[in-house]
């Protein structure tokens, strides 16, 4: 089989569970299913436990610095990986490794590709160049509309004919978030440890507790919900880690007491089981302040058959049915978000599950991993001429 021909090599800093990693993680085993040659270079992480290491193979290295005596070092021990096992593309997935790779790629006349996963900070010209290597590739995917529009936008000086931009819509494991899938011991555990009521209506919002994702909107709209529309029958789930950020959890929780919400608003670290987390919301928030470069959180909640609220920034425009899977508010004020909230938790169960009915279609039909990494192995044919 042609296929057989085709040896990837994906280099990402750390194997976590965040949106890139998992995308990562899916490609890598779809290649090995394919009778692909599939290899990730990573400096560790939660998920590389669950990697089948008679499939993918794991290259440890300190990819995630961006100290430049360890870049070289790096494009060292690339190189010689690359020659030793006769890969033929190399794939960053984030920019300090990307460096490494592209230098990597030129010793030994490999196809550099890469992924834009983020708007990524370009206040200045010396960040805007450091995150021009992620366009220096034979091919540069982006994984929405919005992230392709902000490249051609913010980045045209490093585009040229020769490189090809192409959109791959990220994909998840519509198996695996399926509400259909989750067991009733798990859920009852789960309501159990984080000591929810089952009586009052449940709001997730999960992602790491940092500034831009919008915890303290979160927060702020909560509040207007009990005072301006006396809509006290709720509880809220703040689902992820501070990553060593005291500062801002403190804060989160100073703004909780402030308004008197200790009892309604939870704070949990970590769920390794997030289909269970899903299972157990009403309603699904992605509060971000700003644009999130695809908006997995929303993709996953109507996966889930969840009505999903998210703001009107970046990638969540594209994957949510506005006013059919879910709801967009104005990133910048709480009480549209308070006013979005207070007509689900009014809706009855049927129009909550229409709604949740639809999601699933949605994701089903343009979401679905397979798609993605369909498209991707497709891409890697091209630039081999398989």
């Amino acid at each position: 089989m042609a296929s057989k021909k085709i040896k990837v090599l994906q280099v990402i800093p750390k194997l976590g569970y965040g949106g890139a990693e998992t995308g990562c993680y899916d490609i890598a085993h779809y290649l090995a299913e394919k009778e692909c040659a599939s290899f990730i270079a990573t400096s560790g992480g939660g998920l590389l436990k669950y990697v089948k290491k008679n499939k993918v193979r794991i290259f440890r290295l300190p990819v995630h610095s961006k100290n430049p005596i360890l870049i070289i070092f790096n494009v060292i021990i690339l190189s010689f990986l690359i020659l030793l096992n006769n890969i033929n593309i190399v794939h960053a997935r984030s920019r300090a490794p990307a460096w490494s790779c592209y230098f990597a790629c030129l010793i030994t006349r490999r196809n550099f590709v890469t992924t834009f996963h983020g708007t990524y900070n370009f206040e200045n010209n010396l960040k805007k160049f450091y995150n021009s290597i992620m366009l220096r590739s034979k091919l540069t995917i982006a994984g929405s509309n919005f992230i392709f529009n902000h490249i051609n936008e913010k980045y045209s000086e490093y585009l040229n004919r020769k490189k090809k931009l192409r959109v791959i819509f990220r994909g998840i494991n519509i198996d695996y978030y399926n509400i259909k899938n989750v067991s009733i011991l798990k859920q009852e555990r789960i309501a159990r440890d984080w000591e929810l009521s089952r009586n009052k209506f449940t709001i997730l919002m999960p992602g790491r507790l940092t500034q831009w994702k919008g915890q303290e909107k979160l927060i702020e709209a909560l509040n207007i919900l009990i005072e301006d529309y006396n809509n006290p029958n709720f509880q809220a789930i703040m689902l992820g880690s501070d990553q060593g950020r005291k500062v801002y959890k403190k804060r989160l929780i100073d703004l909780v007491q402030r308004y008197r919400l200790s009892r309604k608003i939870k704070f949990i670290n970590h769920c390794k089981e997030m289909p269970v987390a899903y299972s157990l919301a009403d309603v699904v928030v992605s509060a971000s302040v700003r644009p999130e470069a695809f908006g997995r959180v929303a993709v996953e909640a109507q996966a889930m058959s969840k009505p999903i609220i998210a703001s009107d920034l970046g990638g969540s425009k594209e994957t949510i049915l506005k006013g059919k899977s879910g709801f967009l508010y104005k990133h910048d004020d709480p009480r549209h978000l308070a006013k979005i909230l207070n007509t689900v938790i009014e809706s009855d169960q049927d129009t909550l599950k229409s709604i949740g009915n639809e999601g699933r279609k949605n994701i089903t039909k343009k979401f679905d991993v397979e798609a993605m990494c369909d498209s991707t192995l497709r891409e890697y044919k091209k630039l081999l001429n398989i």
